[in-house]
């Protein structure tokens, strides 16, 4: 680890990860301060925690101290373009996100995973599959909806992770925005399609934004993309890495695909059979997409393929993502809230079989809603709408020829009328491809809203 005492860093942002920070960086003798623009009263648990360690905190306020500051930590979600940000690179200053910090920190090997889409599902797998395989492994970074699986900030695994450990993580386009010399080991590129576009001037920006996780690999690391996505696919001949493809329809030279029933990885040569789709327990061709990439990350970290296999037979997925809550009367009840943006779901839409009624909407992130109104038309029974932005839906799906489309003021108006519309044998399910924070604090607090209203039809019994 490179020696960090008597460093000043400052650090913005009190939650999960701007306090992991904190932690680390105290633990290794750098002076911290801490800033969040929430009132202190709202960060009481935070702040408490911060001051006993020692770390300076200002809360209330947008304003940040540079005078003195060798190190700035943004939390991810500072855009590129405050002021704070422009006025530290203008000084000179170091800017850094959390996760070339933990890079830096880290003597374990990094698996790091990003994409628009499947992310969550992608890491949490790969880790499975490499602890199925005996190794210890640290699962890190945002992996939203995977408390059993005891998730930790990047940089807490990093400080803390042994030589022969390995980490997997999660990491987000925002995370990406400020790193410098972050080189896993393993990459994966999931996919890229429209979203944050509130938050990226365009598609081209976003996308060579997720393309930095491979930036500083070398010839003996591992980058993995998907084949079939166009933007991913083009990235091939520019990597530097040992370029893995996973493709779901089409054969790859080295990488994974599937042969028949059989989910294949290709590396050196050798085809390994990693599972087949009867030992599949998760919803969606999407999902084949995921559990490819995942098998590539472990067959390329040496897993054997009987371990893939059982991972991939004990797994039921992740809370938020394409859960199933309850059946009541024969219609079956499923939580997506994680689904906050247009391509994802229109797949969540396309993997359910039975007719269904989708509860859809919420904060608009500059998205072009045509593509969900078809999948509407293609597969609902009925679309219920909740949000700020409904009517961007709305006008979108009546625009293809949906017509089958209801306003609802509430979580628990739309559940109900969604109930009142279902017969046996449909689903219920909560797809909203918008952002949450127009009603609610995050995807997850949606989720549990979600769940907790049909739990409670559940118990009545009706």
């Amino acid at each position: 680890m490179s020696n960090y005492s008597g460093m000043k860093v400052a650090v913005i942002g009190m939650a999960r990860t701007g306090m992991a920070v904190a932690e680390v960086m105290r633990s290794l003798g750098a002076s911290v301060t801490l800033y969040d623009r929430k009132p202190e009263f709202d960060l009481a648990d935070a702040v408490e925690k911060a001051r006993a360690l020692g770390v300076e905190v200002h809360a209330g306020t947008d304003a940040v101290d540079l005078s003195g500051v060798d190190m700035l930590i943004p939390s991810p979600g500072v855009p590129r373009t405050a002021s704070v940000l422009e006025e530290a690179v203008r000084r000179g200053l170091e800017v850094i996100s959390e996760i070339e910090l933990a890079y830096r920190l880290a003597k374990a090997p990094i698996i790091a995973i990003t994409g628009t889409n499947g992310k969550t599902t992608t890491t949490v797998l790969t880790a499975r599959m490499l602890m199925a395989d005996g190794h210890k492994v640290w699962l890190a970074g945002n992996v939203a909806g995977a408390d059993a699986d005891r998730p930790v900030p990047l940089v807490s695994a990093a400080a803390q992770a042994k030589s022969n450990d390995v980490i997997v993580a999660e990491v987000s386009t925002f995370q990406l925005e400020w790193v410098k010399s972050f080189r896993p080991k393993i990459a994966a590129l999931l996919n890229v399609t429209n979203d944050h576009m509130d938050r990226h001037t365009s598609i081209e920006e976003y996308a060579a934004l997720k393309a930095r996780i491979f930036e500083n690999q070398h010839k003996d690391d591992f980058a993995i993309i998907n084949a079939e996505n166009p933007i991913t696919a083009a990235l091939a001949p520019t990597l530097k890495g040992r370029v893995l493809q996973f493709a779901r329809l089409s054969k790859v030279e080295e990488g994974g695909f599937v042969r028949g029933d059989d989910l294949v990885v290709r590396l050196d040569g050798i085809d390994h059979t990693v599972c087949e789709r009867s030992d599949i327990r998760l919803r969606g061709e999407h999902n084949i997409e995921n559990i490819l990439a995942a098998a590539c990350a472990a067959v390329a970290f040496g897993a054997k393929p009987e371990s893939i296999r059982a991972a991939v037979r004990e797994f039921t997925g992740v809370e938020h993502r394409l859960e199933e809550v309850a059946v009541i009367d024969g219609v079956r009840y499923i939580n997506n809230s994680m689904c906050t943006n247009v391509n994802a779901a229109v797949r969540s839409i396309e993997a359910i079989d039975e007719p269904q009624i989708v509860i859809a909407g919420g904060k608009d992130k500059g998205s072009d809603y045509t593509p969900l109104g078809e999948a509407f038309k293609r597969k609902a029974k009925h679309v219920i709408l909740i949000g700020a932005d409904a009517h961007l839906i709305e006008d979108a799906a009546r625009r293809v020829g949906f017509s089958a489309l209801t306003r609802a003021d509430s979580m628990r108006d739309a559940v109900e009328e969604a109930r009142r519309l279902a017969s046996p044998g449909d689903v219920i399910v909560l797809t909203p491809g918008c952002a949450s924070f127009d009603m609610f604090e995050s995807f997850e607090h949606r989720g549990q809203v979600f769940k907790e209203i049909v739990r409670e039809l559940e118990r009545k019994g009706s």
